[in-house]
């Protein structure tokens, strides 16, 4: 009985042993998102294979591929890969019904499973992009549409003006074959400034890249009005022209331009042609404000002109060139209560032959003679000052003598040798 129960353990033991699985195998793929009508690749890999048999299964649990064998009629499948660690096949073509789990199988007791996920992306059409009205005036709200019809996932929808990106009210509607319709409504008040601006609708979606539709804003609105002073370019003066031109642009063009006086008449000789007003011979009653009025489908606008006529100016004769001993001289004139007071000549002797000017010489040499007749002068005047007192020798040793009889017999030379001596005093 003991031998009975021993056999009969290691029987058990040995089918458990073949029924487990390898240590170490494990089984393992990826999850594929692919674009309707393109390719697919599932990659069914195995670690530490140990000659178990690898297959692949589709969503309805039919078998694609045993081994390297395709049992399932379909040649949209074919066998990229085939070894002891993988198992590689390609599905071409993908539809929406190939969408679904497949699956890895090893053959191991019991078998292990691997799940590969395809997605089929299935990108939108074209955008469709609408508006309320074609035309809208400044100032208006006008309302866009954008739709993405037929996608799968659900798209998104952007808007874009210019530059500047706005945001349009989405909503998301499903079909019954798991498709999607997406549309957005962008409403925006317009001014002028968005004549002419491109206005877009971008779709993003997983299967589409650049995917959008773009409208240009067509914006009426009234003119905008600009008086130019065509004559004089300067101050306006008395009995001068005056020459304003209206200058209107808007959508639609000005029908109509006019020209008032604000307040008054237009002087009863001014001339108004189409955008253009003409007045002759300016006086000072005709100072005031004149107005040029626009108008179109729209409405109007208007542009003033403030007129004020300055006195005439004082009239200055032209400077007139003369000659003047063959030298070029200009005269010019200076006007004090209008009448000349002051006449200027600017002679110009560049390229002129050079002359001697006998007055300047005569004027220099009278002017050093009579810088020499005061030097002699006050020479004189200084020695006449500071005379001096002179001795003779008539006297020369007299000077101790006892008396006046003494002193002349003792004078040196005595009255024999005495000599006239003269003084001269200048």
């Amino acid at each position: 009985m003991a031998v009975i129960l021993d056999l009969s353990c290691v029987v058990l033991l040995l089918l458990s042993i073949c029924l487990c699985p390898v240590e170490g195998q494990n089984l393992g793929t990826d999850n594929v998102s692919v674009i309707e009508g393109e390719m697919a690749t599932i990659s069914c890999r195995v670690k530490n294979n140990d000659d178990s048999v690898i297959q692949l299964l589709n969503p309805n649990r039919q078998t694609i591929y045993f081994r390297d064998v395709r049992p399932l009629k379909d040649s949209r499948f074919q066998l990229v890969n085939f070894s002891d660690n993988e198992l590689r096949v390609s599905l071409s073509n993908v539809s929406l019904s190939d969408e679904g789990r497949y699956v890895c199988q090893l053959y191991t007791d019991p078998p292990q499973e691997a799940y590969a996920d395809i997605t089929v992306l299935v990108p939108p059409g074209s955008p469709i992009m609408d508006s309320r009205e074609d035309v809208v005036s400044e100032g208006n709200e006008t309302e866009l549409t954008c739709t993405a019809m037929g996608s799968k996932p659900a798209a998104s929808i952007r808007w874009m003006k210019g530059e500047q990106e706005l945001t349009g009210e989405m909503t998301v509607d499903e079909t019954y074959d798991r498709m999607f319709t997406v549309t957005s409504r962008l409403r925006l008040t317009v001014s002028k400034e968005d004549d002419g601006e491109p206005v877009s609708c971008i779709i993003d979606h997983p299967a589409v890249k650049d995917l959008r539709a773009q409208r240009y804003l067509e914006v009426l609105y009234q003119p905008e009005v600009k008086i130019v002073q065509a004559f004089p370019e300067g101050l306006t003066r008395e009995g001068e022209n005056l020459e304003l031109t209206c200058i209107a642009k808007g959508k639609p063009q000005p029908h109509q331009i006019s020209w008032l006086r604000v307040d008054d008449d237009v002087p009863s000789h001014t001339v108004i042609t189409g955008s253009d007003l003409f007045i002759e011979n300016l006086n000072k009653s005709y100072n005031g404000t004149y107005r040029c009025v626009a108008s179109n489908t729209v409405g109007d606008a208007y542009d003033d002109y403030i007129l004020i006529v300055y006195d005439a100016p004082t009239t200055i004769p032209t400077p007139t060139t003369l000659n003047l001993d063959n030298t070029q001289g200009t005269v010019c004139p200076h006007f004090v209560n209008s009448q000349p007071s002051i006449v200027c000549v600017h002679v110009s002797d560049e390229g002129a032959p050079q002359k001697i000017d006998h007055a300047v010489i005569g004027g220099v040499v009278a002017v050093v003679m009579f810088a020499i007749l005061c030097a002699l002068i006050v020479l004189g005047r200084y020695f006449a000052r500071h005379k001096g007192t002179y001795f003779t020798h008539e006297a020369k040793g007299a000077d101790d003598a006892a008396d006046a009889d003494t002193a002349i017999i003792n004078a040196e030379g005595g009255h024999n040798n005495t000599e006239e001596k003269k003084e001269y005093y200048i």
